[in-house]
């Protein structure tokens, strides 16, 4: 038994019968196991296991689905085991009411209490009252020293322009953080749990171009979800930018071309 279940065991105070490596997992490893009474839970590590576990208890707290928390220390997070049978046809429709659920939470000001990371990549939320310099410092600017120095030029002249880019003030939504498809759990026609977190309170449109940047929902999405800001298409290419970076710092030069294409629908 390797360490990860042995410690989740630990902390269960409940034998494990047998583990399994789950799909994904590129950044934290992530095993089901089977314990000796007969659950089945997850568990996985991460770059803060309690700091999720208090992300996903605002999301269900927000009336979102998502995985009840069952034990968390410095190491391991151990979860409930969701039904992940797949999508039905109103499942895209689910989605826009669950992530319209989430978004109505609202926090104070924009970021979140403590910071986080996506693998080697610091996710930097000190709190902030204005918006588009909360985007410049924290999502954009701190990658300097990490990009090619063409590349980071074009993300410097976008970062300079986001006054006349962003809203001031818009209204802190609780967000996902990282809600692209392999994040959202389906069970027939609902959503059955949203994981992998990396929460933080801010303009809402963030993780609907999270959302598009390896698909796009559809019709029944929008329609369940509901009317989006005059500018969203604007402003979406300024908030993919975010994630695009993340992937060309975590994988490489072979993220060039995304980073580059939306920097292009950006204008820059």
């Amino acid at each position: 038994m390797n360490a990860l279940a042995r410690r989740a065991a630990e902390l269960l105070g409940v034998p494990v019968a047998e583990a399994r490596p789950m799909a994904g997992g590129d950044l934290s490893p992530c095993l089901r196991l089977r314990l000796a009474d007969g659950r089945d839970v997850v568990a996985k590590s991460g770059p803060a296991p309690r700091e999720e576990a208090r992300m996903l208890a605002a999301i269900a707290a927000s009336g979102a689905p998502a995985p009840a928390v069952l034990a968390a220390d410095e190491t391991v997070l151990v979860l409930e085991c969701l039904p992940a049978t797949g999508t039905g046809q109103q499942a895209e429709a689910d989605l826009g009411r669950v992530v319209a659920r989430l978004h109505v939470t609202e926090g104070p000001r924009y970021g979140w209490h403590a910071d986080y990371a996506f693998g080697s990549v610091a996710i930097e939320n000190g709190w902030g009252d204005d918006w588009p310099a909360f985007w410049r410092e924290r999502r954009l600017l701190c990658h300097a020293g990490h990009l090619p120095a063409s590349l980071f030029r074009r993300v410097e002249r976008l970062a300079d322009d986001l006054t006349n880019r962003l809203p001031e003030r818009p209204r802190a939504a609780l967000l996902h953080g990282d809600l692209w498809g392999g994040n959202v759990l389906y069970a027939g026609e609902r959503v059955s749990g949203l994981i992998d977190p990396a929460c933080y309170h801010g303009h809402a449109e963030v993780d609907l171009a999270m959302l598009s940047l390896f698909g796009r929902p559809g019709p029944a999405f929008h329609a369940a979800y509901g009317t989006l800001e005059p500018g969203a298409a604007e402003r979406a290419p300024i908030y993919k930018l975010w994630p695009a970076l993340v992937h060309r710092r975590l994988f490489g030069a072979g993220y060039d071309g995304m980073v580059e294409g939306v920097l292009e629908a950006a204008g820059v």
